[in-house]
């Protein structure tokens, strides 16, 4: 009977400890995956800021001496990534490939213009900038236009302000939210163990005595939970850098290692605030308390 008994105790401690560290790991990992949010959501928004085009149109006229010093002095300007210089024939087989149709043969000539599509920069890419380099472009006599979307580029970068903002409101709310979490299930593991807490206090071991061991298991579990959250971190940072190698994720293996390492601290100094809370309330409690 007392065999039975044990079992039974052994596989509901075995049950506590473990949804503990589940419940850590999960709150550490979508803890962790936000900090992944907060670190590349600049990279994230370059990404698609650098994916903005100014084109220059040519005239028919412009030589090509006049082509290739232009096209040299705007890759070399501070604003500019790359220049891509697309010929007339070159854009009329991209619109064919476009349409599936050979609009010259209705035509009878290629109307299009030779061009030069510029890149820019992720923080060059404002309306002011755009302006500046239109004016300084604009007494050229063999540019013919200059467009790019203007009405896109506003939108973009208002939207990056917000973006950023709600990301670190929700950051530190999530916080707040994975303190509770992992509090709330130290708690309920450390309730089960109440009687055993006043028992040891009534025949004289001193607070800290009691709390040691308490704080030590859970230390353990919490160090279990954060190692658990760091390997489904990981596995999700290889995912996306092998879906989207091109916003170059582990770029920045310093900031990787800092974010990991935080969250890995996290789970222990949670756990231990948790732990010597939730102990130290049941420490101050009468006997009679115990039951309610």
């Amino acid at each position: 009977m007392s065999s039975s008994f044990d079992r039974y105790q052994k596989r509901k401690l075995i049950s506590s400890y473990f949804s503990v560290v589940i419940s850590i790991a999960l709150v550490l990992f979508l803890l962790g995956c936000l900090g992944l949010l907060v670190l590349n959501a600049k990279k994230v928004a370059d990404h698609f800021k650098e994916q903005v085009v100014v084109t220059i149109f040519l005239n028919d006229s412009a030589k090509e001496v006049e082509i290739n010093q232009l096209q040299k002095s705007l890759a070399m300007a501070e604003y500019t990534k790359k220049t891509v210089y697309v010929s007339k024939e070159e854009a009329a087989e991209f619109m064919k490939a476009d349409t599936g149709e050979d609009f010259m043969d209705f035509v009878g000539y290629n109307p299009l213009q030779n061009n030069i599509e510029v890149y820019l920069k992720a923080d060059y890419v404002t309306n002011e900038t755009l302006d500046g380099i239109t004016e300084e472009l604009a007494n050229k006599q063999f540019i013919e236009d200059i467009r790019y979307d203007n009405d896109l580029v506003e939108l973009m970068n208002d939207n990056v302000k917000k973006i950023t903002f709600w990301v670190l409101i929700v950051s530190a709310l999530f916080t707040v939210i994975a303190v509770l979490l992992i509090n709330s299930s130290i708690r309920l593991a450390v309730y089960s163990k109440r009687f055993i807490i006043k028992t040891m206090q009534m025949v004289g071991a001193t607070k800290a005595f009691i709390r040691r061991p308490f704080v030590f298991k859970n230390v353990q579990l919490g160090v279990i939970g954060a190692i658990v959250a760091l390997i489904g971190m990981a596995l999700v940072l290889y995912y996306l850098n092998r879906t989207f190698p091109d916003l170059g994720f582990v770029q920045n293996p310093v900031l990787l290692a800092i974010l990991f390492a935080g969250i890995f601290i996290l789970g222990i100094i949670i756990t231990w605030i948790s732990t010597f809370i939730a102990t130290q309330r049941f420490l101050n409690l009468k006997t009679d308390q115990l039951y309610y």
